[in-house]
């Protein structure tokens, strides 16, 4: 049979760019990524106590904050299909981030539930519309020289930790009040560098195959559906890690410099990514990153008592988010050729972040109720073995094909 052949960028000559200098269009990507994960650092951990100063309750807090993980699961599909049918990623960008500036308006005023959920129902809806777009127009100006995307892509972790730590000490100073003009703020910083990206040029040489046709190879889901189940096993990390740590006797400064530590490497492997890449390659980091998240995991399942073995498994966060995401959307760009890539990083999104985000919170909320911590992060354990499994088997299938 024809061997079926998927390039890996990591081992094409890159472009020749001065190191570790972002100017012109990457520079522009940076910023954006910037405010956009900023708005992310603001937005997920201080709104909800925003919503508290309103006197909304807890049940009504739970269901306005879940809209920003709901909506994610269909938007992106949404937007990403429009942009490949306009064959305007960067208009689409535009119109999205000015729209979503301009839906938070209400907030300003708004004051009852329904009001509230209408109005973070729109800012959800067009705040995840952009990033799989920006994804691909970031991936689509790089060209072969992808192993650059986490140095781009690190500019968001920065502006995340940033907002983080920095709203966290001025609100401890100023009143909440205050909080929807931060927000706005951001949100104008978004919509300023999505009207400087430029769009994504496309090689029109470049053979696609029909959006049908890539989605009947099996190899496609096997990508996807791993993707998938990385994202599940993040679900009892991002809704339950500080309280399974609570629980173990930790104090907050603890829990705050454990998820530091985690986020540091993040920024870390997105520098060196590139030299990491030029060495193995996108795939063999990938199918990596499972097997070190099932120990990531692991260990904070039977090990949470112990500081050393939690903070080297913290560490390994740099592999289970930073170096996954970077090679998982490689791996989308190359597969989602030509007129489907924006498509193709919505469904990723969709189907990793929205899909399987959601499945795993709900599963691991339900695990921690009837087997604690321990069994909420074995089941995040398995399933990273699941998903290396999974891709394990699909590219032995390519390679006998």
């Amino acid at each position: 049979m024809r061997r079926c052949r998927h390039p890996d960028p990591s081992h094409s000559r890159p472009h020749r760019r001065r190191a570790g200098r972002l100017t012109g269009p990457a520079g522009r990507f940076a910023a954006y990524y910037f405010f956009y994960f900023a708005f992310v650092g603001v937005f997920s951990p201080y709104w909800s106590l925003y919503l508290k100063h309103l006197g909304f309750g807890a049940f009504d807090i739970a269901v306005l904050m879940s809209l920003l993980q709901v909506t994610r699961v269909f938007a992106p599909a949404l937007w990403g299909w429009l942009a490949d049918h306009l064959g305007r990623q960067a208009v689409v960008v535009r119109a999205a981030a000015l729209a979503g500036m301009l839906v938070f308006l209400p907030v300003f005023w708004v004051r009852d539930f329904a009001g509230m959920f209408a109005t973070m129902l729109l800012i959800a809806f067009f705040w995840s519309a952009s990033l799989p777009l920006v994804e691909a127009m970031t991936l689509g100006h790089l060209d072969r020289n992808t192993a650059h995307y986490g140095r781009i892509r690190l500019w968001g972790s920065v502006g995340f930790v940033l907002t983080v730590l920095g709203c966290g000490w001025w609100l401890d100073h100023a009143s909440i009040d205050a909080l929807p003009w931060l927000v706005l703020a951001l949100l104008a910083g978004i919509a300023a560098f999505a009207w400087r990206l430029p769009d994504a040029s496309r090689d029109t040489q470049i053979h696609a195959d029909s959006l049908r046709d890539v989605l009947r190879q099996p190899a496609v889901w096997a990508l996807l559906g791993a993707c998938a189940l990385m994202s599940v096993a993040h679900g009892p990390y991002y809704t339950l890690f500080s309280v399974y740590l609570a629980e173990h006797g930790y104090s907050k400064g603890a829990i705050g410099s454990l998820w530091a530590v985690g986020v540091v490497f993040e920024i870390g492997i997105f520098m060196v990514m590139p030299h990491l890449v030029a060495r193995w390659g996108f795939l063999r980091i990938l199918q990596a990153t499972f097997w070190l998240g099932t120990l990531r995991f692991a260990v904070i399942a039977l090990m949470v008592d112990s500081l050393i073995p939690l903070l080297l498994a913290q560490t390994l966060h740099a592999a289970t988010f930073a170096a996954f995401h970077a090679s998982a959307v490689a791996a989308v760009h190359q597969t989602f050729r030509g007129p489907h890539q924006a498509k193709g990083q919505a469904l990723y999104t969709s189907l990793s972040f929205g899909v399987g985000g959601t499945v795993g919170g709900l599963l691991g909320g339900s695990l921690y109720e009837v087997a604690g911590g321990t069994g909420a992060f074995l089941m995040s354990a398995v399933a990273t073995a699941l998903g290396g499994l999974i891709l394990a088997l699909s590219s032995g299938t390519r390679d006998r094909s």
